[in-house]
């Protein structure tokens, strides 16, 4: 009698793990690629009299230069990671962003220096969406929560950094000092990365390259964010203003026509049919339109009002990132309750900002930290359910598309809120700085606390952290 054939059975490939090693170097990248976006703002007094001599045009371009690019081109480089590889266009953006900041290094005009800071913003683009998509492709689903909240904490500490690090070289050191330091940084977070983290796969139903949807998009969201960041400068109601916000609305909606009508867009706006996915882009751009408004008044504050130094100045910033540290991980255990955590957390950012409009010389900083230690509270309490509600509203090969769109929500969040932040202090500097800063930051609360009861409708009843699926494109 012939015993029966034996089949046999392959097991899958397993996935490759995730290193502690690996999440270390993939958080530090986005740290620092988030930590140019505010280290620039504490070396304005130094870059003004400067050998560069720029004009106050050149100074705000300076400044802007990287977050326009950086938002500009987020979601066109993480589809392209998810496409050609993750951990390729890591390395890459690490090269640039080396690249950008040698040119910015040895510039010896404001041109080559707005520049260098918008080569260096390609490689933040680059970067940022492709850590994400790395830790959400390798981390296991029971540790993915985890590692969010670790991704999150980074990006927290990154804007952070940014204050302490600008603040003390342009106490002590040249603001050329600032740059130098990124070349070697960039390099050996590249061999880090090299060294540590596991390739992934590559998505190959992912979009394919999409010339005239990036330069639409790309095209829309910079005149946009020129319209934004600029309208403290010329107002809101100018012709310069109106007709970029005009431009952008065009080339946006050219965008969105172009994308429903390709077979394979960039990105597809089906995709904000998700209530989840809409509820937590708002979210994030609320939570940074508010932490960005505290920091563009933050510094002033501490020098013109309470009369410290550029580095003390960043110092003092510290107790924001007590919350961030702590909480996200407290965060993580309830990622199965997104509703009262991002409701929860956007609130305490609103009180706290309410908090510190009422500070003024005579204000203990002790009383001003505890304001801080609020919003840093809010801020690592919602942000992990915030990025997981973006990313997991989206399948699976496209992590890098839903870190773009995560990061370009954070990026157009703290833009808007420096340009109102700026626009409300301009329009009360006849009663004095500390008047101008009241009124904006309850403007900002007010706007944070709103936000907060949108977003929170928008996660709707449901106790599970499962993304809304039903309009799946």
């Amino acid at each position: 009698m012939l015993s029966p054939a034996r089949t046999t059975i392959r097991p899958p490939a397993p996935r490759p793990a995730l290193p502690r090693s690996a999440l270390l170097a993939l958080c530090a990248c986005v740290l620092v690629a988030q930590s140019m976006v505010a280290a620039i703002n504490l070396l304005v007094p130094q870059l003004s009299s400067s050998s560069l001599h720029p004009s106050s045009s050149e100074l705000l371009w300076t400044v802007d230069a990287y977050v326009i690019v950086f938002a500009g081109l987020l979601i066109p480089a993480g589809a392209l990671g998810d496409r050609y590889g993750r951990k390729g266009a890591l390395l890459c953006g690490l090269g640039l962003f080396a690249a950008g900041a040698t040119l910015s290094a040895l510039a010896t005009t404001p041109a080559v220096l707005v520049a260098g800071r918008g080569v260096s913003g390609a490689g933040a683009a680059l970067i940022t969406p492709a850590t994400m998509s790395i830790l959400l492709r390798v981390a296991a689903p029971a540790h993915r929560p985890r590692a969010l909240a670790a991704w999150t904490l980074a990006v927290g500490l990154g804007g952070l950094a940014g204050n302490l690090g600008g603040g003390l070289i342009g106490q002590y050191l040249s603001w050329r000092a600032l740059f130098w330091v990124m070349v070697p940084l960039a390099a050996l977070l590249a061999a880090a990365v090299a060294r540590t983290t596991p390739r992934t796969d590559r998505a190959v139903d992912a979009p394919a390259p999409d010339p005239v949807g990036t330069l639409l998009l790309t095209g829309g969201l910079f005149a946009l964010l020129f319209g934004i960041i600029e309208s403290p400068l010329y107002g809101w109601t100018s012709a310069r203003i109106l007709a970029a916000f005009a431009v952008g609305a065009v080339l946006v909606a050219s965008f969105a026509a172009h994308a429903l009508r390709s077979r394979a867009p960039l990105l597809d706006p089906r995709v904000f049919g998700s209530r989840r996915l809409r509820a937590a882009s708002l979210g994030t751009a609320a939570c940074f339109f508010g932490l960005f408004s505290l920091f563009y008044v933050n510094s002033q504050y501490l020098q013109y009002v309470k009369g410290y130094g550029a580095a003390r100045a960043g110092l003092a910033i510290i107790p924001l990132t007590v919350g961030m540290a702590l909480v996200p991980r407290l965060a993580a255990r309830w990622s199965g309750r997104p509703r009262p955590v991002v409701g929860g957390g956007l609130l305490l950012i609103g009180l706290g900002l309410l908090g510190t409009s009422t500070a003024g010389a005579s204000t203990p900083y002790a009383l001003y930290a505890c304001w801080l230690l609020v919003i840093s509270a809010g801020t690592g309490l919602c942000m992990p359910a915030l990025t997981l509600g973006v990313v997991g509203s989206l399948p699976a090969h496209q992590a890098g598309l839903g870190s773009g769109l995560s990061t370009s929500a954070r990026e157009v969040g703290a833009a808007l809120g420096v340009a109102v932040t700026g626009t409300t202090l301009a329009a009360h500097a006849s009663g004095g700085f500390a008047d101008g800063m009241a009124a904006a930051l309850r403007v900002v609360a007010l706007v944070v606390v709103a936000a907060a009861a949108v977003v929170t409708a928008g996660y709707g009843r449901s106790g599970s952290g499962s993304p809304d699926r039903r309009r799946r494109p």
